[in-house]
């Protein structure tokens, strides 16, 4: 017998988590882009999180114990990426931007996530007025534009200019805001279906109580699609703060690095010839966004029913087309 037989609970485990039973699933093409998206989104992760180790410079630093920095310096040398018109160091910035940018994706997706959770099972679950006013209120929120609505938070809560964990507040209220509705819409049409399924009828019948029920029957169940919608709302809570930075709204270059701020700092220098100050960081955007879209689009594509049956249809002609030939030859 294999060594897999005499593990089943670690092979169990292994193919109920999410990226890694996606890959296993995955074949050609749809392997590759999937493969090509955990790439980028693992460098993200490791950059944030190794950033005051792999960063050669501070993100607001603009001077060592040989002096300060150039402005606008070409890359080479001790600046392999160039200076900022304000003498930070390119590179130092982008790694640093992407400590901002994870921070922001924990703190608005995972507020998102509690509370459209916790309202869709609710919703769901009990019905009547209860449901009819959360709808409602998830439509009309949900009619407001991302950016808009974070600008109008960012002022609100610090008046456009803030420091490190004003910006991401507000960035991550405006983000939540808008993205509550996404969850609940989800998990309130999941509870719909799963509290008509015998299980619940049957825990009903013996008297387990509502919260017993939804925690333990029902949540399990609903949930199973969260990892999908949040890696394509963590892409979008990047291009927010990316916004909020580019507008002049962001964090403030002394508080932390932001991706879109260095953006809005480039923009005089392209027509001098200077790329290198807005070339960086605008990469890290897209390939940030980029592997992001890449997973969540392919774990979409994987958990479609009709695409994975045309899939597996697709393989097994190709198999029954090349057994013919052999047969024929």
């Amino acid at each position: 017998m294999s060594a897999e037989a005499f593990n089943p609970i670690k092979k169990s485990l292994l193919d109920r988590l999410p990226v890694t039973s996606h890959i296993r699933r995955s074949v050609g093409l749809q392997r590759t882009m999937l493969l090509i998206g955990v790439v980028l989104c693992a460098v993200f992760l490791l950059a944030a999180i190794f950033a005051p180790l792999l960063a050669p410079y501070g993100y607001s630093q603009i001077s060592d114990d040989g002096g300060t920095f150039p402005a606008q310096a070409a890359p080479g040398g001790k600046h392999l990426w160039g200076t900022t018109v304000g003498g930070y160091d390119v590179l130092s910035r982008v790694i640093w931007g992407s400590q901002t940018a994870a921070t922001v994706i924990v703190v608005a997706v995972i507020m998102a996530i509690f509370l459209g959770v916790f309202l869709g099972l609710l919703s769901g679950y009990f019905g009547g007025w209860l449901d009819r006013v959360l709808v409602v209120v998830a439509d009309a929120i949900y009619a407001f534009p991302t950016l808009l609505l974070a600008i109008v938070v960012s002022i609100a809560i610090n008046k456009g200019q803030s420091g490190f964990w004003g910006g991401i507040l507000a960035c991550g209220f405006a983000i939540t805001a808008v993205f509550v509705p996404q969850y609940f819409r989800v998990i309130r049409a999941e509870a719909i279906r799963l509290k008509a399924e015998p299980f619940v009828e049957s825990a009903q019948v013996v008297g387990a109580s509502s919260a017993r029920i939804i925690g333990k029957h029902i949540f399990a169940n609903a949930t199973r699609t969260l990892p999908l919608i949040f890696t394509l709302n963590a892409s979008e809570a990047i291009l927010t703060l990316a916004g909020l930075g580019f507008l002049g709204f962001g964090i403030e270059p002394s508080s932390a690095s932001e991706w879109g701020f260095d953006l809005n700092k480039a923009m005089s220098d392209a027509s001098s010839g200077i790329w290198w100050t807005g070339v960086f960081p605008g990469a890290a955007i897209v390939l940030t966004v980029l592997g992001l879209t890449l997973v969540g689009e392919s774990m979409n594509d994987l958990n479609d029913p009709r695409l994975r049956g045309r899939r597996r249809a697709g393989t097994k002609g190709k198999g029954k087309e090349k057994n013919q030939t052999e047969v024929s030859a």
